[in-house]
């Protein structure tokens, strides 16, 4: 086996041991700290409420409701597995996650009434996608434009401006940046819609909803897309005016070579690996959804899951899924910098 192949398949088997780290200090936090249980007393104690106020209307005996209530909050415990340490119940949701045998989640649906995790999250997941990878493509491409543009500028008005406008960027909250669009675009304009992902009724028809769909993506995407386009050109910008610097640069500028030769060959092809890290590691990232500003405006990506699955729906069973879905996603991106770097940068050589 060739060296570089070899090395691969190293790192390989390095990312799946960070993937098993993961997961279990996942357990751990879980377990170790009672948050996995006070999560299903939560939910127990909300399912009783609800049955005690439901049976009070035809049982009028007070013992007679509480011995009822008393019963159905025993099989719940049993259900839920409360009546079992921590560390015999969790990691057999992770053995099942390993084995991409997600289960069923236990309060949270599809739309379609199914309570299987993997049908929950591949509902979820394109509209994450069309979400925040369109916002992470729009960033993308800005910030290649602008960054390469003003590395050429550097010192110019315009360039001391867009660096004030990356530090701004950098400092705004998303979901600050959320609440005062929905107040000034959707509710003292009209412009847009406030939240939700699609119009009441929603429209009949595939290409009318997907147009419904896009429509209401768009305050979210003006949400996310400024608090990452600033520094990202930043970014773009300061690795470009740092490889413009190095002595190879400089000879063949002294050579009599074409700008455009120039920055196309000796400047973004080294300045390539890092500029990519942060565009492929920023989509991995965008996938998990972005939980603040997906709740702010309703929109039933992954990240509006994580919060459900951690807040009203207490599902310990999601949480484990979509963590292991998450860093695998991670895992796989980290993976495929490592095969780009071999073939974007021939200063790489695995040894």
């Amino acid at each position: 086996m060739p060296s570089s192949l070899r090395q691969l398949a190293l790192r390989a088997l390095t990312l799946f041991g960070v993937l098993l780290a993961v997961l279990v200090l996942l357990v751990v936090t879980l377990g170790a700290t009672g948050f996995s249980d006070d999560l299903l007393r939560a939910q127990i104690s909300e399912e009783t409420r609800a049955l005690r106020q439901g049976l009070a209307q035809t049982i009028r005996d007070p013992a007679q409701l509480e011995e009822t209530v008393a019963a159905r909050q025993e099989e719940l415990t049993r259900f839920y597995g409360l009546d079992r340490p921590w560390y015999t119940r969790l990691p057999a949701a992770v053995w099942r996650v390993l084995r991409l045998d997600l289960g069923e989640a236990r309060s949270l649906r599809t739309a379609d009434g199914d309570n299987d995790v993997g049908a929950i999250v591949l509902e979820r997941l394109p509209y994450t996608v069309l979400l925040l990878t369109t916002s992470s493509v729009i960033t993308a491409v800005v910030g290649l434009v602008v960054g390469v543009r003003m590395a050429t500028r550097v010192g110019s008005r315009l360039d001391r401006a867009v660096a004030y406008f990356a530090a701004v960027s950098f400092a705004v909250p998303a979901w600050w940046l959320g609440i005062l669009l929905i107040l000034v675009v959707a509710f003292r304009l009209d412009w847009l819609p406030a939240g939700g992902m699609y119009s009441t009724p929603p429209p009949q028809g595939t290409w009318s909803r997907a147009l419904d769909l896009a429509y209401h993506a768009i305050l979210p995407i003006l949400t996310l897309v400024p608090v990452s386009v600033g520094p990202y050109i930043y970014t773009v910008r300061t690795m470009t005016v740092t490889v413009a610097q190095e002595d190879h640069v400089l000879l063949a500028r002294a050579k009599g070579l074409p700008e455009g030769r120039i920055m196309n060959r000796h400047i973004l092809r080294v300045a390539a690996p890092p500029i990519v890290t942060g565009l492929v590691l920023g989509l991995a990232g965008s996938l998990s959804g972005s939980i603040l500003v997906e709740t702010i405006f309703n929109w039933q990506g992954m990240g509006r899951l994580y919060f459900d699955a951690v807040s009203g729906a207490a599902d310990e069973g999601v949480v484990v899924a979509l963590t292991f879905i998450f860093t695998l996603m991670y895992v796989v991106a980290r993976f495929v910098l490592d095969v780009l770097y071999v073939l974007l940068d021939p200063r790489v050589r695995y040894s």
